[in-house]
């Protein structure tokens, strides 16, 4: 995969992180003082951070679940395993990773896991 594509998604994935912490502080008056009560940071390292039960509550399961989505993204980006389904080791489609950044599978490993979990 290109370099330039990947370093791409990185910045689409920062920025998605960034902009879920953004909405969550300025729905969330829990979230609000915690992120207040921190050492300034960039809003992408304060979702880093070990979450206390009060910071979990406030971020919801599907905003939490995203964020651990794009944290491993980012982590396989790392590690240069970035853009390989995690089921058959096969790359994922560009496409589907401009629509999805934090895609960990394939359309056909992820259309037959949801096939399963039906």
């Amino acid at each position: 995969m290109e370099k330039s594509f990947i370093e791409r998604m990185k910045k689409s994935l920062l920025e998605l992180k960034t902009e879920i912490v953004s909405n969550l502080v300025a729905s969330n008056e829990d979230f609000k003082e915690i992120v207040e009560g921190m050492d300034p940071k960039d809003l992408a390292d304060i979702a880093s951070d070990d979450m206390d039960r009060k910071m979990i509550e406030a971020l919801g399961s599907q905003e939490l679940k995203r964020l651990k989505l794009i944290d491993s993204a980012l982590t396989r980006i790392e590690q240069g395993k970035y853009g390989q389904c995690m089921k058959c080791g096969k790359r994922i489609p560009q496409d589907r990773l401009e629509a999805i950044p934090y895609a960990l599978m394939c359309i056909d490993c992820k259309t037959a896991d949801e096939r399963r979990n039906r």
